[in-house]
């Protein structure tokens, strides 16, 4: 069995990630804020995956284990909050809205985390006011428990693409789709539709992460147009996938 690591503290300090590396599983006695200020930076546990652009951060419980990957060049801040502080009332991972000064707010604090004066903790002050009033955003992959429903998941997470139908899954999977619609809302919590589009928005984030064209995105997950792709793209993070990759990349990377 893989020893989980426990760091008492969690840290505020930024890093760096290069594509595709990871920090193993680990958990906190604090919580923890987790923004990728450049790159996708996607966290996993028992329960499932979050993922989150430039345009969005992880808010992780004290005591969660969990795990990062990042796609892309990944700039991680990383900002620790004492267990008996928590601005969102939130037991569980949930992915944040980022606005302007609610990021320029993280940079702030990860650029100086030692600095222990009157300025910087009223820093972290505005920064736990713009917490509370950030908007979740649903941006999870839980992890299936029914085996046909893990089955059919892998088939889709292997191949967003894939069009068929539930009740056209369902006889690859031997069961009904009457059976995996339950299932769906009872194990994951959300229908069938709403997961598969979660699905392709987390594929379409890592590809959009190693510079894959807009138009082959689309494609590789599954929706009928880069038109169709884009319009949701736009109503999920606010952007267009290009306007995305622009916020994604540093001032000297080209886009």
């Amino acid at each position: 069995m893989t020893k989980i690591r426990h760091e008492s503290v969690a840290p505020t300090r930024t890093q760096w990630l290069a594509p595709g590396a990871g920090i193993d599983a680990h958990r906190h006695d604090d919580h923890q804020i987790v923004y990728a200020g450049r790159g996708v930076l996607a966290i996993t546990t028992s329960a499932g995956s979050w993922i989150a652009p430039a345009t969005r951060a992880i808010w992780v419980p004290a005591g969660t284990v969990h795990a990062h990957r990042a796609y892309g060049e990944l700039e991680l801040h990383l900002v620790g909050l004492p267990a008996n502080t928590n601005p969102l009332g939130l037991g569980e991972p949930t992915v944040l809205s980022v606005g302007p000064l609610l990021r320029e707010l993280i940079l702030a604090c990860t650029r100086t985390p030692d600095d222990d004066s009157a300025e910087y903790g009223r820093l972290r002050a505005v920064l736990l006011d713009q917490l509370r009033a950030s908007p979740q955003q649903p941006l999870y992959l839980p992890t299936p428990t029914a085996p046909q429903l893990r089955e059919l998941c892998a088939i889709l997470g292997a191949d967003p693409a894939d069009n068929r139908t539930l009740a056209a899954l369902g006889k690859q999977v031997g069961a009904s789709d009457r059976t995996l619609s339950r299932l769906f809302k009872t194990d994951l919590g959300m229908t069938f539709p709403q997961w598969r589009t979660q699905l392709r928005l987390y594929h379409a984030l890592v590809l959009l992460a190693e510079n894959t064209p807009v138009t082959a995105v689309a494609h590789r997950c599954g929706w009928s147009s880069a038109s169709a792709f884009i319009d949701v793209f736009h109503r999920t993070f606010g952007c267009t996938p290009g306007a995305h990759r622009g916020s994604a990349k540093g001032p000297d990377q080209p886009r």
